[in-house]
């Protein structure tokens, strides 16, 4: 399979499971996209919260 193959393939995957946008997928590095798909299995629960500092952080750099 080529890499346009592939390509095609994870952004249809991230639109259906995850509501991503074509311009989400690909603003996305792949080690966020495995993350994103990986948590979306259940397959790395997070060991701690985010505490209420990162969130707000995280708020403002993505206030969308």
């Amino acid at each position: 399979m080529s890499f346009s193959e592939r390509a095609a393939r994870l952004a249809g995957i991230a639109g259906w499971l995850l509501g991503w946008r074509p311009d989400e997928f690909w603003r996305a590095t792949p080690a966020e996209l495995a993350a994103v798909l990986a948590a979306a299995r259940g397959e790395e629960a997070p060991e701690t919260g985010v505490d209420a500092g990162e969130l707000v952080r995280l708020m403002d750099a993505m206030p969308d």
